[in-house]
Formats: structure tokens, C-alpha cells, sequence
């Protein structure tokens, strides 16, 4: 496996406040890569980072070997990385598939936008196979569970064919069945995408991450396998507490 991703000596400074320092961080074209950290870790504020939503103080995140620091969000998006947040964002009055449909639109020139869909096109209907949503295809999105919501935001992902899937807490929220179909989910994407996981279910993340990387304080604290992160006494102290295991 190559870099997909490199991030060296990011610093995000918010008034005063040091979110994240001196942060070095590479992911591997093919992973499935999970980022765990307790609140105020710096989770969060990577992606937004990565994603343009956040510039950094100082530091160079590059995708790919393109420089992604001072692009506009939709020029990262454009270059392959794409991204779900903690709350799901699909239009409740369209069915599935027209968001699904709507999602891979976005490569297309307005006019395309525009023109009436004849038949489905075979990104939408494999993404549609995917996420396991093809009973509901001509229902409305604002009739889905918590978790089918989420799975359809990540097909509206995946049919923009993006390089770069990062996905901010997927299973929040979610009963024990919705949370196993969604580390399903994710490692069928992981196929043939690289996918970054911010996470915080302790059990989600023993089940289906391999290689994790954790951050404290806005510092990268250790990374390696579950075991590893596991058999790390730093991580079971700031993460967990000494009394608790990974």
C-alpha cells in the first residue's frame, strides 16, 4: 500500500486554544482506519481540517500528493475525498433513490442536474445494493430509521466516487443490530475505497477495526492494532482510566 494521505506538523490554534499540535499522521491507500480519542481529542477538528471546513495555523495535509490546505470544500470534494457528519445530512422529501441519484449528480452540469432521470444508472444501482436499501428505493428519506439514514448518506458518498471516505461517529445513536450492519457496511465500502472512522463505541470498534490511531489532547498518542492500542497503558489512562479496558 502507498500514502493516500499525509498530514505533517498540523497545528489548529482556536483563540487561544491549542486543538491540535504538531500532528503527524499518514493513511495507506486500501485502509480502514479507526481515530478514537477522548472529548476534545482533535477527532473532529482532523476532518474538518482535511476537508477544508477548518485552516489550519500551520502545517500541510496532502491527498494524494496534492496539497489540500487553502483548497475550498468543493475542490476537495471534486479531488476525491468525501465525508459524513455526526447528524445525517439527506433531504427528508426525496425518495432513496432520488438521493442517491441527486448525490451523483454532482460531477454533472447543471443542465443534467436538471433533466428528468430515465432508468437508474449502475453507480446508484450498486450503491443502492450496497447499503441494502432497494426495498425502500421510491420511499421518502424522511421516513428511514436513524440507521438507514446513515447508510443512505454513506451510498451518497460512495456514488460520487471518492477516493477518501471519512465517516464522524456512524453508529451514534444506533441500536445493536444497526450498529453490526453498519461495520458491515463500512468494511464491504472498504473494499474498494480507503475509509477513516472517527468512533467512539469501544465494542463497534473491537469488532470491526484492524488499525487504529489514537489522539489526546491534540497530539497523536499511540496507533497500531486493536491489540496493541489494547496492550497500550497510556491508552487505558487518558481514554479509558485505569480501572477500564479497551
Amino acid at each position: 500500500m502507498s500514502a493516500l494521505l499525509e498530514v505533517r506538523g498540523l497545528n489548529v490554534v482556536f483563540s487561544g486554544f491549542h486543538a491540535i499540535t504538531d500532528l503527524d499522521f499518514t493513511l495507506q491507500a486500501g485502509e480502514l482506519r479507526f481515530l478514537i480519542g477522548p472529548n476534545g481529542a482533535g477527532k473532529t477538528t482532523l476532518i474538518d481540517v482535511i476537508t477544508g471546513l477548518t485552516r489550519p495555523a500551520s502545517g500541510s495535509v496532502q491527498f494524494a500528493g496534492e496539497e489540500l490546505v487553502g483548497k475550498r470544500e468543493y475542490r476537495i470534494v471534486r479531488a476525491g475525498v468525501g465525508r459524513t457528519f455526526q447528524t445525517s445530512v439527506v433531504f427528508d422529501e426525496l425518495s432513496v433513490l432520488d438521493n442517491l441519484d441527486l448525490a451523483a449528480g454532482f460531477r454533472r452540469r447543471m443542465t443534467g442536474l436538471l433533466r428528468r432521470r430515465h432508468g437508474i444508472s449502475d453507480d446508484v444501482a450498486s450503491a443502492l445494493d450496497t447499503i441494502g436499501l432497494g426495498d425502500l428505493a421510491d420511499r421518502p428519506a424522511g421516513v428511514l430509521s436513524h440507521g438507514q439514514r446513515q447508510w443512505l448518506e454513506i451510498g451518497m458518498l460512495v456514488v460520487q466516487r471518492p477516493r477518501l471516505l471519512l465517516l464522524d461517529e456512524p453508529v451514534a445513536g444506533m441500536s445493536r443490530d444497526e450498529r453490526d450492519r453498519t461495520g458491515e457496511l463500512m468494511q464491504s465500502v472498504a473494499k474498494d475505497h480507503t475509509v477513516l472512522v472517527v468512533e467512539h463505541d469501544m465494542a463497534f470498534l473491537r469488532r470491526f477495526a484492524s488499525t487504529v490511531t489514537v489522539l489526546h489532547e491534540g497530539r497523536l498518542l499511540c496507533e497500531g492494532t486493536v491489540a496493541e492500542v489494547q496492550a497500550d497503558p497510556r491508552v487505558q489512562e487518558v481514554y479509558l482510566g485505569r480501572k477500564e479496558r479497551v
